[in-house]
């Protein structure tokens, strides 16, 4: 995957997040793989493994969106999209821009109260390791929304004046045809 490129502080920003976000699924493995041979090979198994998996995933499923907007890879159905005017596409760039910005504010606004709870409460997961998932992840989903948001708008101002990118089926293969046809002209001897 080529990424997109860096386009300001906010983009700056989210990449080192994300940078960091993507070793996590490898220290899952890493707990994963303690779990098991503490377990089978030592008869000895964890109480915090389960735990410690499920709160390290839970932070990278939500730093992955803020990534996928950094990115620009959210959905988005570029054969209709495509053939639109450049007005229309602003319009609809717009748009969605205006129904992120709604669902945000209305998640904060419902969940604002009890994510603070949570965090002056220290809540914990309930269990025997008791790890305070709630009082950490709940916060952090406003915070990546905030972060989100911000991102949506940095990337609305960035494109705004930019190119329209074209797109054809091939992209969706990921078969690089200019290379072949270079590959196919150059002399074989």
């Amino acid at each position: 995957m080529v990424e997109h490129e860096k386009t300001g502080i906010v983009d700056k920003v989210t990449w080192s997040i994300s940078r960091v976000s993507m070793i996590l699924p490898a220290v899952i493995v890493a707990v994963m793989f303690c779990e098991v041979v503490l377990r089978y090979l030592f008869a000895k198994p964890t109480l915090w493994a389960n735990e410690l998996s499920l709160w390290i995933a839970g932070a990278v499923y939500l730093l992955a969106g803020l990534y996928a907007m950094q990115q620009r890879s959210h959905i988005r159905i570029t054969l209709l999209y495509d053939v639109l005017p450049r007005w229309l596409r602003k319009t609809c760039d717009l748009g969605a821009l205006l129904f992120l910005l709604i669902f945000v504010f209305a998640v904060i606004w419902g969940g604002f109260g009890e994510a603070w709870v949570k965090l002056n409460r220290w809540e914990t997961f309930g269990t025997a390791w008791d790890p305070p998932i709630p009082a950490t992840l709940k916060p952090l989903i406003l915070v990546v929304l905030v972060l989100t948001a911000i991102q949506g708008i940095s990337n609305l101002i960035y494109d705004w004046n930019q190119d329209p990118e074209e797109h054809t089926p091939l992209d969706e293969i990921g078969i690089d045809v200019e290379a072949i046809k270079e590959e196919a002209d150059k002399p074989h001897g």
